[in-house]
């Protein structure tokens, strides 16, 4: 008697521990997946942002997967004439992707702002030719010349007005985010490039601006998995810092 009911004991537990893995499995399965490739410069590949970008949705229903095709200082124009060993086009016509992020050097929206039209226009209809959907990476200021942000957003937004593209406007929220809390350190020392929170706060407005939402919980240490089953650290976020950037997506993007 007392085998018996332990063998349907054990046979109750293992139809729910069953149901469980089965359950958890199909969420998996049923996740959506969107494909991103980000196409640009250092504002892309410091404190790796299009990782940051992946990490960041796993908790989400949509995970994205993200891949870069970037050079230090590079234009749209070196993107769009393959110079400096650069392969977007090709990767392009030899891969599929649901959005690609393009951004222009930091400086051309304000002393090229013609050949970030053209030549972005020209990315645009390409990538809406391998039915993805371009998005407009709109950068910041330097930090000692915040009075520009205005004209780089000009730039950024007339570009995406004229290929009706998505525009993500990433130095607006910066200018938010330092305009609640002047203290906050977006910028490394080199008055331009992004510190850890710069880029924190840079994925978080993709990842909300791509999916619709952000997660209810967060990391404090994020680290990519490597090819050899090893992590790559990129960044230590505390979480007072997390809650306030992602406080100020969610009321940016309301």
């Amino acid at each position: 008697m007392k085998n018996r009911f332990f063998y349907t004991f054990k046979k109750i537990v293992l139809m729910f521990l069953f149901v469980f893995v089965l359950k958890n499995v199909n969420a998996n399965t049923n996740r959506d997946t969107v494909r991103v490739l980000f196409v640009g410069n250092s504002y892309i590949f410091f404190n790796n942002l299009p990782q940051m970008v992946s990490l960041i949705s796993d908790s989400l229903n949509t995970k994205l997967i993200c891949k870069q095709s970037v050079f230090g200082g590079a234009t749209l124009g070196d993107h769009w004439n393959s110079r400096k060993g650069i392969r977007t086009r090709a990767i392009l016509e030899e891969e599929k992707f649901d959005i690609v992020v393009i951004q222009d050097n930091s400086m051309w929206p304000l002393e090229h702002a013609d050949s970030v039209l053209m030549i972005g226009k020209l990315l645009c209809d390409l990538i809406k030719s391998k039915n993805a959907t371009p998005y407009i990476y709109n950068t910041w200021s330097r930090e000692s010349t915040p009075q520009t942000q205005s004209a780089i957003n000009k730039t950024y937004e007339s570009l995406a007005l004229q290929t009706q593209s998505v525009l993500v406007p990433v130095g607006s929220i910066w200018a938010e985010a330092k305009a609640q809390k002047p203290t906050v350190q977006l910028y490394m020392s080199d008055d331009s490039h992004p510190s850890w929170h710069g880029t924190f706060l840079t994925a978080l407005s993709f990842v909300k601006k791509i999916t619709g939402t952000l997660p209810t919980r967060y990391k404090s240490m994020y680290n990519y998995p490597a090819m050899d089953k090893e992590n790559i650290f990129i960044m230590w976020m505390p979480q007072d810092d997390v809650f306030f950037y992602d406080k100020i997506v969610k009321n940016y993007f309301k």
